[in-house]
């Protein structure tokens, strides 16, 4: 049976509230699950202790059992230290893109132009 760790989605419409639950993966999103492991409330703060709550003692064991989270919960579980952190790679995204590249070589031969302005003005004195 394939395990996974996962968000079970609950609260009202707009109001969105989780439970990280242990589930076989064939069953739905919100359907039956086997263990609830913690809580995520994605409407608080960043910096608040309640936005996620976990049984740190009982996904350690689910891991150890096989159960594999899925990236959002792998990432709550990095930020809590429970597992170390992956090396994810999308080098296209962190790139600028065209527009990006011609405004900042405009802003740069602006930054040259007007630094050699001034220094023209002193020497003609």
């Amino acid at each position: 049976m394939a395990m996974k760790i996962r968000l079970a989605r609950g609260g009202s419409k707009k109001r969105p509230f989780y439970r990280i639950v242990a589930a076989d993966s064939r069953m739905p999103r919100d359907g039956r699950f086997i263990e609830k492991l913690g809580t995520y409330n994605p409407l608080l703060p960043k910096d608040s202790e309640e936005r996620v709550k976990m049984d740190v003692d009982a996904i350690k064991a689910w891991l150890e059992k096989g159960a594999q989270p899925t990236d959002r919960v792998s990432r709550m579980l990095e930020a809590a230290g429970v597992i170390e952190k992956k090396q994810r790679s999308n080098p296209k995204k962190g790139t600028p893109g065209a527009k990006a590249n011609e405004r900042a070589e405009e802003k740069a031969a602006k930054a040259a132009a007007a630094s050699e302005a001034p220094a023209e003005e002193a020497s003609a004195e």
